[in-house]
C-alpha cells in the first residue's frame, strides 16, 4: 500500500503503545514506515496535522456503527451508548484522549454524526441550540474524563503511580479531614466505569431538566 495520510495516521496510532504522545515524532514515524522524513511531510505538513489525521481515524472508528435510535429507545439511552463508544475508542490507544483533544476532524463521518445526533434530539423536542449545547457538554465530559483516566492509569508513572489501591489516602490526616479521607477511601474501591457512568448521568439529568424548563 502506498503512503497516504491514513497509512501514516495508523502507524502513529500503533506507535502510541510504545512511546506515547510525548515520544511520538515525525522522524520516528518515518523510520517506522521505512521512508525518509520528507516523504511523511509530503502528506502531513506537521505534527498537528498528523494528530488531526489520527483523531479522524479514531472518530470514524467510534461512529462507524452509529445509527438512528430504534422507536422504543429514548434519546438519553441512545446518546449515552454513543458516548460509551467514544470513550472506549479513546481508551483503546495510549494517550488517545490527549491525541484527540483540540484536533480538527474534517471527514464525512463528522457531518453525518452531527446531523444524526441533532435530528434525534430535535425529534425528541429539543431546539437546535439546546441540543448542540447538551451534546457538546457531554462530549467535553467524555474527553476530559478519558484524559484523566489515562493519566491515572500510570503509563508514565514509575512504580505504578499514586492511584494504586491503598496509596490514594497516603498523606491525608484522617483526624483533621475525615470527610475527605472517607471519600478518598470509597473512591479507591470504585471503578472508572462506575465513575464515568455517574458523571454522565449528572449531565444527562441536567440536559433533561433544562429541556423541561425551557
Amino acid at each position: 500500500m502506498g503512503l497516504n495520510p491514513d497509512v501514516i495516521a495508523k502507524a502513529g496510532l500503533s506507535m502510541l503503545a510504545d512511546v506515547g504522545l510525548n515520544g511520538l515524532t515525525m522522524r520516528m514515524l518515518a523510520r517506522e514506515l521505512s521512508v525518509g522524513a520528507s516523504a511523511i511531510y509530503g502528506h502531513v505538513r506537521d505534527k498537528q496535522e498528523l494528530l488531526d489525521a489520527m483523531a479522524t481515524l479514531m472518530f470514524v472508528e467510534a461512529t462507524q456503527d452509529l445509527e438512528a435510535p430504534r422507536r422504543e429507545t429514548t434519546w438519553e439511552v441512545w446518546l449515552a451508548d454513543y458516548m460509551r463508544s467514544l470513550r472506549q475508542t479513546l481508551l483503546r490507544y495510549r494517550d488517545g484522549a490527549r491525541v484527540f483533544a483540540g484536533t480538527y476532524v474534517n471527514h464525512p463521518a463528522m457531518a453525518r454524526t452531527s446531523e444524526l445526533i441533532l435530528r434525534t434530539m430535535q425529534d425528541s423536542g429539543f431546539g437546535l441550540r439546546d441540543a448542540a449545547g447538551g451534546v457538546s457538554a457531554l462530549t467535553h465530559y467524555v474527553l476530559s474524563f478519558c484524559i484523566e483516566e489515562q493519566a491515572r492509569a500510570g503509563a508514565d508513572y514509575s512504580g505504578g503511580g499514586p492511584y494504586q489501591s491503598g496509596r490514594i489516602v497516603e498523606g491525608i490526616d484522617m483526624q483533621r479531614y475525615p470527610l475527605t479521607a472517607q471519600l478518598m477511601t470509597e473512591s479507591a474501591s470504585s471503578t472508572p466505569d462506575n465513575e464515568f457512568e455517574s458523571g454522565m448521568q449528572v449531565i444527562l439529568n441536567g440536559i433533561r431538566a433544562s429541556h423541561r424548563t425551557s
